[in-house]
């Protein structure tokens, strides 16, 4: 058995996506900003990543237990998404995998977004890095350049993919003090990719909804604390950011 495996629903027709992926790390950025796509533009759930090495957890949301790493699509946009945080031989495994599969389905470009700590109190930057210079075009002149430094976690092992499999990609880091859920960070990325994509996502109700969001991501948070504390002794992975 394949594992990891993406499992997709039946008569799921999908030509030249842009693939958008959005994990769990610091200031939960990504899945913020994942969250808050999926839910602007009305995308619609198409599959799963399954693996039998996911912790022991059910994830439910509105009295229904539903899969902690989820895919959605909407025109030619798929979004990856997780809510737990993954070990880091699973998350180099799951990003092969997902990889492998945006270069078969001839995806245009994998976006990975996440977070960048920062000690300054008006966070507000988004930096960008990429697998080559060249696929920055476009979107270098909205963005600080990330020159130099690690890209920890999931979406390192995405950029990391990219580079051996040779499918463009690029990462966007928004600005975080990194001290909690930071939804206005996710707004800042997202307005990079309203114009980087040409959507109109309006992130006004993303900052007015900055508090509701905020405690409902402590509460993922916890659970990812809670979850990081039963692990045994011989899983010596850390969770990446």
């Amino acid at each position: 058995m394949k594992d990891p495996e993406i499992v997709l629903q039946k008569e799921t027709k999908i030509e030249n996506p842009v693939i958008i992926e959005g994990f769990p790390g610091i200031g939960l950025i990504g899945n913020i900003a994942a969250r808050y796509m999926i839910d602007a533009m009305d995308f619609r759930e198409i599959g799963l990543i399954k693996s039998n090495r996911y912790p022991p957890v059910a994830i439910i949301q509105e009295g229904e237990a539903q899969h902690p790493l989820r895919i959605y699509k909407k025109n030619e946009y798929i979004i990856f998404t997780s809510d737990i945080p993954l070990t880091s031989d699973l998350a180099k495994d799951v990003a092969r995998e997902i990889v492998q599969w945006s270069i078969q389905k001839n995806s245009q470009i994998i976006i990975s977004i996440a977070g960048i700590s920062t000690t300054s109190r008006d966070a507000s930057r988004v930096f960008s890095a990429a697998r080559e210079k060249k696929d920055l075009q476009g979107i270098e002149e909205q963005t600080e350049k990330f020159t130099t430094g690690n890209i920890l976690g999931f979406t390192g092992c995405i950029l990391n993919e990219s580079k051996i499999q040779g499918i463009p990609a690029i990462t966007l880091l928004g600005e975080t003090r990194g001290i909690g859920p930071d939804p206005r960070s996710a707004a800042d990325v997202i307005q990079i990719l309203n114009n980087y994509l040409n959507i109109d996502i309006d992130t006004t109700k993303l900052i007015e909804e900055a508090e509701r969001i905020e405690e409902e991501m402590n509460k993922m948070m916890q659970r990812m604390e809670e979850m990081e504390e039963t692990k045994t002794p011989t899983a010596k992975s850390p969770m990446y950011q």
